[in-house]
């Protein structure tokens, strides 16, 4: 997501309070805390780690995973029929499904809303999940206003054809950008519809006051017996994460969720009285720094590889009290796919300069470096700056709040160097084609795009989509594979510096209640809140 990605600051999320045997009921009401705003609740929009999960409470899709794991389960489908070829996907709807709006979602909200994350005016970071579509590539150029394969066959059966056979369908049909909306609320509001969302969700949003407060609701129509368990959700926003930790010890607010200042961690991870209600995840997480492909110098290869060797990743993660692993490609060590023979590019500053030098930068240059204004991302990033000014590369840090480093990163002329900490990569699904067209492929490389790189390779495309056509299950170790060159072969290019692959840590209260794996959820990163109670 991830992914929707994740902060380490809320690696180490604290509950305080003494463990009580109490079982969840429901109802209730929590707070939780932000150091920033949100920046949209629109599923087209939407893709940081802050409002991944708010919006997977707003709003559900053909598909989901069960809670706390990456098992997918139908959602708002009935059910699903697939053809022999693999290309025909005949989805059957729930029947009764209300919008908050009180309207009953019918199939052609289903062919609406894949067609309005498509559509390039939406301007969705998320568009290039679709592109299995048939029709997808004149949609997405402009040359037609909808996606031929694409069919309402009555009001609650919708049929997609795909271009070609795709492994990965079922799961990009469970990820918030095939979230179901209707269309005269998305018209009504417009581009301010991700600050008035109408969707089917468990939650509805009651009141949002900008720089203040989010209050969501349960959502008294909800298709699911019992859930939400909790009877409203509201997100303070503004507060700084130390603030925020005191006043949940306090017993003020419920999940400070910018989490433990990294400098409490260790401090709260050795606390006896902490020790039964610390929760450890592994995730699908790469933190790692882009270098724009576009923009001189970084647009030469010398000096990319010059970045990679230049950084000390052993000591970023002992800055981070050792919550992570140092990593040398984008795929996480639990990703099938992940080369354990792969050796990456080793920290050798003599031997970057000598690749400065060739590229005739022997004196170095300026750039920028540009990072989340959250604790741990800015120490982070002062690392690199110091570790970079040791080869001659002079970096201005750009500390800044989520939301603009995300808009500047696919700028063209902006953000030659981005420290993704606080939005590192989380898999939106546990596949490896969602480490790469998102974020290394082609697709993603464009306005509001999350490949801040702008590292465009065809070949690598081309081979991305030769694997993601391999659905047919006995193909998947030649498949897996596949994939295991292409982000080689991506790395052979260095348009990322990979830093670290995170553990998470969640500490609950005895007031919060709900099976461990929903407070470090791999899909509800990084809470479902649709499945969390109180006691």
């Amino acid at each position: 997501m991830k992914r929707k990605a994740i902060s380490l600051a809320i690696a180490a999320t604290l509950f305080a309070g003494p463990l009580l045997a109490a079982e969840p009921k429901a109802g209730g009401d929590i707070v939780v805390t932000y150091q920033n705003d949100v920046a949209t609740l629109d599923p087209a929009i939407g893709y940081d780690w802050q409002n991944w999960s708010m919006i997977k409470s707003l709003f559900d899709g053909l598909m989901d995973y069960k809670p706390g794991t990456t098992e997918l389960e139908k959602d708002l489908a009935e059910d699903y029929d697939i053809s022999e070829d693999g290309t025909v996907y005949t989805f059957t709807l729930k029947k009764g499904v209300k919008f908050h709006n009180g309207r009953e979602m019918k199939a052609a909200d289903v062919k609406y809303s894949l067609e309005r994350t498509v559509n390039p005016k939406t301007q969705s970071p998320g568009a290039g999940f679709f592109n299995s579509i048939a029709g997808f590539d004149a949609m997405a150029e402009g040359k037609a206003e909808t996606l031929s394969g694409i069919e309402v066959l009555d009001d609650y059966t919708v049929k997609i054809t795909l271009s070609a056979p795709n492994a990965t369908f079922l799961h990009v049909m469970a990820i918030n950008f095939a979230s179901v909306v209707p269309r005269e609320e998305a018209e009504k509001w417009g581009a301010d519809f991700g600050k008035h969302p109408v969707g089917t969700g468990a939650f509805t949003l009651a009141d949002w006051q900008l720089g203040q407060k989010l209050v969501f609701k349960k959502n008294p129509d909800y298709y699911k017996a019992g859930i939400p368990r909790l009877d409203g959700i509201t997100f303070e926003v503004g507060q700084e994460p130390m603030v925020a930790l005191l006043r949940l010890e306090k017993g003020e607010v419920d999940i400070a969720g910018d989490g433990v200042p990294p400098a409490k961690f260790l401090q709260f991870r050795k606390d006896p009285k902490y020790k039964d209600l610390l929760v450890v995840g592994d995730q699908l997480h790469t933190g790692y720094l882009t270098l724009k492909t576009t923009l001189p110098p970084f647009d030469n290869l010398k000096v990319r590889q010059a970045v990679n060797m230049a950084i000390s990743k052993d000591r970023i993660v002992r800055i981070i009290n050792g919550r992570a692993t140092p990593a040398n490609q984008p795929l996480p060590p639990a990703m099938p796919g992940y080369a354990e023979d792969y050796q990456g590019y080793a920290y050798d500053v003599e031997d970057a300069k000598k690749l400065l030098a060739e590229a005739g930068f022997a004196d170095g240059f300026d750039t920028e470096l540009f990072v989340m204004n959250t604790d741990p991302q800015p120490r982070i990033a002062q690392s690199i700056q110091q570790d970079l000014a040791k080869v001659g590369i002079r970096a201005q840090i750009k500390s800044l709040a989520q939301a603009n480093v995300i808009a500047a990163g696919s700028e063209p002329n902006q953000a030659p160097m981005v420290w993704s900490g606080g939005m590192g990569w989380i898999a939106d699904f546990p596949d490896p084609s969602n480490f790469y067209g998102p974020i290394l492929g082609c697709a993603g490389a464009v306005d509001g795009g999350w490949n801040w790189a702008l590292y465009c390779n065809k070949a690598l495309d081309a081979k991305a989509a030769q694997a993601d056509a391999m659905a047919d299950p006995a193909q998947e170790a030649e498949r897996i594979a596949l994939w295991k060159e292409v982000f080689l072969e991506a790395m052979a290019d260095a348009p990322w510096v990979p830093i670290f692959n995170e553990q998470r840590f969640t500490v609950r209260s005895a007031r919060m209640a709900g099976d461990d794996a929903l407070y470090v959820d791999p899909v509800h990163v990084p809470v479902n809140y649709d499945y969390i109670s109180v006691k």
